[in-house]
């Protein structure tokens, strides 16, 4: 699969170069989820003195100018539409886009669906983690509705040739963020979802639909490791992500709590992601 790389901060790979941070999007968008946070990664860790590390996003495929996987890059089909090895197999098209910048091992940071990716990333390499941040996700894979879900939502989008069944993103809902209830995030995340590919949007799902159940190895996760979670958030809330960091027990996982924030956290308020992910990369 080809993964597209966006170098926030590029540092060379040199033995005493830092260890370098990846950032992994959030769907139904793509890699600019992580605009304003990687900038104030940059930021906080200039004027806190710390040594300059490299920060990048590697953008999934289906996502943003990323290319669709053909059938032989995504692996089987299972027979209600999902891609039972598509995870996998991006996970270690992610590892190969690492070593392409010349780093053998980075700080995974994941939201959302990136966070899924993060946890495969661990499952696949361990050795290419340094340490992990899981951003409004969770570990379990999809149940029998929320797949099928997913499977409804791809069909549409390929039937159709639209991203309207994923437009809910860009719409406030009752009890949501104060900037996600502004007329700058919905200008925004319409402008981002609407410049996806239908079929890209439709990929991405059914992958995630076929994802494995990532909860058996959080217990053997013993590099630094950080967890954020806006407290509006309505499917990653921290008492739901708070049995994630309970079951971390190989490692001291950091928790950060996220006031006034919805399911993106780095959108919403990216200077205290950014914190967050700054201890992590200072403990990698």
């Amino acid at each position: 699969m080809t993964i597209l790389k966006t170098a926030y901060r590029d540092v060379p790979s040199t033995a005493d170069a830092p260890t370098p941070v990846v950032l992994v999007h959030a769907f139904p968008v793509d890699h600019r989820v992580w605009d304003d946070c990687a900038a104030a990664i940059c930021r906080l860790s200039d004027e806190q003195g710390l040594k300059p590390f490299g920060v990048y996003a590697l953008e999934m495929p289906g996502a943003g100018h990323c290319p669709i996987p053909d059938a032989e890059q995504t692996g089987p089909t299972a027979a209600d539409g999902a891609y039972p090895e598509a995870m996998d197999r991006m996970a270690e098209s992610f590892v190969e886009a690492l070593k392409a910048t010349g780093y053998d091992k980075a700080v995974w940071v994941g939201i959302s669906m990136g966070g899924y990716l993060t946890l495969a990333v661990h499952r696949l390499h361990p050795e290419a983690v340094a340490g992990v941040v899981l951003c409004d996700t969770k570990s379990e894979g999809d149940g029998p509705q929320a797949r099928a879900n997913r499977l409804r939502i791809a069909a549409e989008c390929e039937e159709h040739d639209t991203v309207a069944p994923v437009m809910h993103f860009a719409e406030p809902q009752p009890g949501d963020s104060a900037f996600k209830r502004s007329p700058a995030f919905v200008d925004l995340f319409t402008r981002w979802i609407g410049e996806q590919d239908p079929k890209g949007v439709a990929w991405r799902q059914r992958m995630a639909a076929g994802r494995p159940d990532e909860t058996p190895q959080l217990a053997g996760i013993t590099v630094p490791a950080g967890l954020v979670s806006g407290t509006l958030d309505p499917s990653s809330a921290p008492d739901r992500m708070r049995v994630m960091a309970e079951r971390m027990t190989g490692t001291d996982a950091a928790f950060t709590v996220v006031e006034d924030a919805g399911h993106f956290t780095c959108v919403e308020k990216p200077d205290v992601v950014a914190q967050a992910i700054i201890d992590v990369q200072r403990r990698a």
